[in-house]
């Protein structure tokens, strides 16, 4: 299974380098050490996943709150939230879903708490939001082996749906991102697709090709996409952050997987 991912990553580097653009190769960069990453914490089992969703949920809420405008108080709220789903998703996942009202329920009454009447109700969605939607990192947890083809499969359509939208172009898939065309969406459904059925034979793993597997892809990645073209235009922003070469914020980077994995688990 690595060394699948690890040829993608061969081959994606010779493509990168002969085309010589700099934005491409930096781009490649990142994804070989996020690729180490993964890899390296799903080695350890379920353990190492909740603690790369966690790691990745801290970066992510903070970005989050950056972006909408949430307080530290809510911030606080969040955090909390979106680290301890993914604990209880190794620890007890039957008791996941209650750790998810939880959340929610405390970061809506959080304005109530603090006595907010002008922003509160603003906060209280936006927090709300940010557990559901950042919380659905636990889903690296509650998929177990299936977690690492998914996550390949993600990163697979992005690739798709650049290539896609440069060469099939197509209609303009949503106003919340005009640059966003149907051919991406086609582009990445494609690779996407390919990518679980190549995990799947390489793997062994039977579940690594399903068709909620399927569906979770080729409808949650160009959602995801949208769901932070929304926030980051209501914020006025165009990337989540800098820190990241060639992506911009970490949630830049995995805003297909946050719906992939809330899709693949509610299915």
């Amino acid at each position: 299974m690595t060394g699948c991912i690890g040829g993608a990553l061969a081959v994606g580097g010779i493509g990168v380098l002969a085309s010589g653009q700099r934005e491409l190769i930096r781009r490649w960069r990142t994804w070989l050490m996020a690729a180490l990453l993964v890899i390296g914490c799903l080695w350890l089992g379920a353990g190492g996943a909740a603690l790369l969703a966690g790691l990745l949920a801290v970066v992510a809420a903070i970005e989050y709150a950056r972006l909408t405008g949430l307080r530290r108080a809510d911030l606080a709220v969040l955090i909390a939230a979106v680290v301890a789903l993914p604990a209880v998703a190794w620890r007890d996942p039957g008791d996941l879903g209650r750790a998810l009202a939880c959340g929610l329920l405390a970061a809506a009454l959080m304005p109530v708490l603090t006595a907010d009447p002008e922003r509160g109700s603003r906060r209280a969605a936006m927090g709300a939001l940010g557990v559901a939607w950042l919380g659905s990192l636990a889903g690296i947890v509650v998929l177990g082996d299936a977690a690492l083809p998914v996550l390949f499969a993600v990163a697979a359509a992005d690739v798709g749906a650049w290539c896609g939208g440069k060469l099939l172009r197509g209609p303009a898939l949503s106003r919340l991102s005009p640059a966003k065309r149907w051919g991406g969406v086609l582009g990445g459904a494609v690779f996407g697709c390919a990518a679980l059925a190549a995990m799947a034979a390489v793997s062994g793993i039977p579940d690594a090709l399903t068709p909620v597997h399927v569906v979770a892809v080729v409808m949650g990645a160009p959602l995801g996409d949208l769901l932070e073209s929304m926030v980051k235009r209501g914020a006025g922003a165009k990337d989540a952050g800098t820190w990241l070469p060639g992506f911009g914020g970490l949630l830049d980077r995995i805003d297909s997987v946050l719906v992939v994995l809330a899709l693949a688990v509610i299915l």
